[in-house]
């Protein structure tokens, strides 16, 4: 079929409301804005996937930077992580993050702190406009699964940090309580109306603070309570590489970010039932893509210049750090601006990879100076094309999300740290966490005869 005969089947079908084709209608409400509802929960769905694709990209780019002796537990985390998140979210997270008014402490005039406890329910099945939960937005269930993808994509960033050295069962309850309550709760505040948007006007329109800068802080905390890989430090002061085990999977894993990050941004538009919408959309995509390519040219150049020689992992997190650069307002910058602002990411990576090393602090794959510091970037740069943002607004947000996850994800690594460990033993680690805790290898036929 044609489809121009699409479409004008379409309209007869809106028109003929007498002949019982719009059901369940609404008083005042015309049949053909059935299209807004339709279209937003389309882009949800199809953002969601798109951002769900990320879960494989930050798998296949951590396999790739670990030894072949801790690929396996890097790939159990990973798929345990994102199975965590959902089920988390959908008991506490999601109405923790969207009170809809009810909040535990506070309310939308005042500032919400706390939002509201129960499970995640959706529509009924075959709804009808008349009984949709927000007829003139979107579907409960659409809402529900792109705004999950989020919540996993925040686990992710710590796993990379934590690689080669922590157990798999206290970083699978850290990550309970990350998914089920830290980042429901910082989110909330400023996404489901707290008190950051209602009274410091804090603008982050997809995340480079509530997502990325919150992981790199549980990050953060746990590599200083966790500590360095053995080998990784000298007593003389002198780091030494640790070579990831293939390379070919750690680009494979940067493409996939790449893509997925077009449902990440351009998802968070959150509508397109409309031209200015999808213009919109279309816009969001232009800039997240010349983001990554800034912050991938830019480290690309940067590591010529200073070490003679391209390095490929910077020019891999070069990208995925421009990315992390425009979340926060991929809409409003020109292509030129956001091509730049994606390039300071770049450079922020290049020079805060070596500057973690100065201070012996071990992020086996860069998710700190990628997600935490250019997040904050990416955050502060809002001002410069969102005229509605101001720096004081931005400053205080990225303060007191990063205190309360920071503190709080450093209390929990503690008592994890008391009451279980968090580390394995020295022997284990040199065996690698493949055996040691799993008793299976990524390569069998590589391993030592």
């Amino acid at each position: 079929m044609k489809l121009a005969t699409k479409l004008g089947l379409a309209s007869a079908l809106v028109a003929l409301p007498s002949m019982g084709l719009a059901q369940d209608a609404v008083p005042g409400v015309d049949a053909s804005s059935d299209s807004i509802f339709i279209f937003n929960s389309l882009l949800f769905l199809i953002g969601g996937f798109l951002v769900m694709w990320m879960a494989a990209g930050f798998a296949m780019l951590e396999a790739g930077l670990v030894r072949s002796k801790n690929v396996a537990m890097q790939l159990t985390k990973n798929i345990s992580l994102f199975a965590i998140a959902a089920v988390m979210y959908y008991l506490i997270g999601y109405n923790l993050m969207y009170p809809l008014g009810n909040w535990s402490v506070g309310s939308d005039e005042t500032g919400g702190y706390l939002g509201a406890f129960g499970v995640a329910v959706l529509e009924a099945v075959g709804v009808g406009r008349d009984a949709a939960d927000d007829y003139g937005y979107a579907s409960t269930g659409s809402d529900f699964y792109f705004q999950l993808m989020f919540c996993a994509t925040t686990a992710s960033i710590v796993s990379g940090t934590l690689a080669e050295r922590i157990k798999l069962w206290p970083f699978l309850i850290f990550t309970v309580v990350l998914t089920g309550l830290i980042y429901p709760i910082q989110a909330s505040w400023k996404w489901g109306g707290g008190f950051l948007d209602s009274q410091y006007g804090f603008l982050d329109f997809a995340g480079s603070t509530v997502v990325h800068s919150v992981g790199g802080w549980a990050a953060l905390a746990g590599a200083l309570i966790l500590g360095p890989r053995i080998g990784k430090y000298t007593k003389e002061g002198r780091t030494v590489p640790i070579m990831g085990s293939n390379l070919p999977l750690a680009t494979l894993g940067t493409f996939i970010l790449w893509l997925g990050w077009f449902g990440f941004n351009g998802g968070s538009q959150l509508a397109m039932g409309t031209v200015g919408d999808v213009a919109d959309v279309s816009r969001i995509f232009a800039n997240t893509n010349t983001a990554a390519a800034g912050g991938a040219i830019a480290a690309l150049i940067l590591t010529q210049v200073l070490y003679k020689k391209v390095d490929l992992t910077m020019v891999l997190n070069g990208a995925l750090a421009g990315l992390v650069s425009i979340t926060a307002e991929p809409l409003t910058p020109t292509l030129g601006g956001a091509t730049l602002i994606g390039a300071v990411g770049g450079v922020i990576v290049v020079f805060a990879v070596p500057m973690l090393d100065k201070l012996k602090i071990d992020d086996v794959v860069g998710a700190i100076p990628v997600h935490l510091i250019a997040g904050i970037w990416g955050t502060i740069a809002v001002v410069f094309t969102n005229s509605d943002a101001t720096i004081g607004g931005q400053l205080i947000s990225i303060i007191i999300v990063g205190a309360f996850v920071f503190v709080v994800s450093g209390i929990l690594w503690f008592i994890l740290k008391a009451v279980m460990g968090i580390r394995v033993s020295e022997e284990e680690e040199i065996t690698g966490l493949d055996m040691a805790e799993l008793g299976m290898e990524a390569y069998p036929e590589f391993s030592k005869s």
